[in-house]
């Protein structure tokens, strides 16, 4: 497939969501698989080898969300805006319904803790995309920019969901069961991906440079405002007992919901990254991130499967495997070395139904194959 501003994909989109789903299933190959005992960005008890495993994967969903939004805007290339409105919003309800029932029983195989998590988070942020969509895209992307940039002013707003609007600001800003993603600012993610989709319309050479520009700037945005510890995240860096866990304080950042400086932290090295895969053929990648719900989807089931697997040899309660969500005892798990061999298993493994099924969407046309 020529990758070119005129294409109706560009791989080095699909390549890069590649990665990322690839690397959030190491993600929760260690929430499904992994020891218990302590928090894997708990500074006083984590060790170097877990905080990356856990922080590496921070990229995942901004990118994912942000990669929606950029597809959606070259999708307004082969459809006019009351279609793209339509799909959003149609595609968007269907994943919250997906997330409340197959998704939810695929984290538990058990529906009887529903959790609103990221495909819940991504689409609401269709719906939001579908109606932002009719405003001029430098609207889109200013109002994108001030919510991502003022939503921390609400940090200090915590509330007891009992009314409709203690429950609206729950869902909206404040994680807790079962909210596992407040939508802000995930929806401005995607809708700034949207507004940011005209630099993939740019020739290559036009297209890196500004990838590279727009990343290093958050970047550096990122360095210089978290060094003062003045705004952008609830959580302060400090000194720690040596340089290397120093660094990590001052990486350690908000994800729920996601922080001013998260964000920049996460989707400035997603640009630069977009940029340096252009002209990089990985076909596993691509095929990953042409298939991303059908990867999402699979990868849950399989891990789950795993993790009896591992609780049967361990000689545990089947039951607490079934019933709740991922309240696995503490003293169950793997290391992280076989955690890590479990994780490229099972991307092997996910590799050949993936295959398949981009193939299938390859070769047909049929509808309902668009929201999958």
């Amino acid at each position: 497939m020529p990758d070119s501003p005129k294409s109706s994909r560009l791989n080095s989109i699909d390549t890069v969501r590649g990665l990322i789903m690839v690397v959030m299933a190491l993600d929760h190959a260690r929430d499904f698989l992994g020891f218990k005992g302590f928090v894997a960005t708990d500074l006083s008890q984590t060790t170097a080898a877990f905080f990356l495993t856990r922080w590496v994967t921070h990229f995942c969903a901004p990118g994912f969300m942000f990669l929606a939004g950029v597809s959606a805007f070259l999708s307004s290339r082969r459809k006019t805006k009351p279609e793209l409105s339509r799909f959003l919003l149609t595609r968007g309800l269907w994943l919250v319904f997906a997330e409340l029932t197959f998704i939810n029983w695929a984290w538990q195989f058990s529906l009887s803790t529903p959790r609103f998590m990221v495909i819940w988070a991504l689409g609401w942020s269709m719906v939001f995309l579908a109606a932002m969509i009719w405003l001029p895209r430098w609207l889109v992307g200013a109002i994108s920019i001030a919510i991502i940039a003022s939503h921390n002013l609400l940090d200090g707003f915590h509330v007891t969901p009992q009314g409709p609007s203690e429950w609206a600001f729950a869902v909206l800003h404040q994680r807790g069961a079962p909210v596992g993603y407040p939508l802000i600012p995930w929806l401005a993610v995607m809708a700034l991906g949207y507004a940011m989709g005209s630099i993939f319309e740019l020739q290559t050479p036009r297209r890196r440079r500004a990838l590279i520009v727009s990343g290093l700037a958050c970047i550096l945005g990122f360095v210089l405002l978290r060094a003062t510890n003045w705004y952008g995240d609830s959580s302060p860096w400090v000194a720690q007992t040596n340089a290397l866990f120093t660094a990590f304080s001052f990486v350690n950042l908000s994800k729920y919901p996601p922080s001013l400086l998260y964000l920049l932290m996460t989707l400035g090295p997603l640009l630069v990254a977009l940029a340096a895969a252009e002209g990089v053929t990985l076909p596993v990648l691509l095929t990953f991130g042409r298939v991303p719900f059908f990867f999402y989807a699979l990868h849950l089931v399989l891990l789950h499967l795993m993790a009896l697997v591992v609780a049967a040899s361990q000689g545990f309660e089947m039951s607490r495997f079934f019933t709740s969500f991922m309240s696995f005892p503490a003293a169950y798990g793997l290391g992280l070395g076989s955690v890590y061999l479990c994780w490229a298993g099972a991307v092997v493994c996910l590799y050949w139904p993936c295959r398949w099924f981009e193939g299938v969407k390859a070769r047909r046309r049929d509808w309902w194959l668009t929201y999958l």
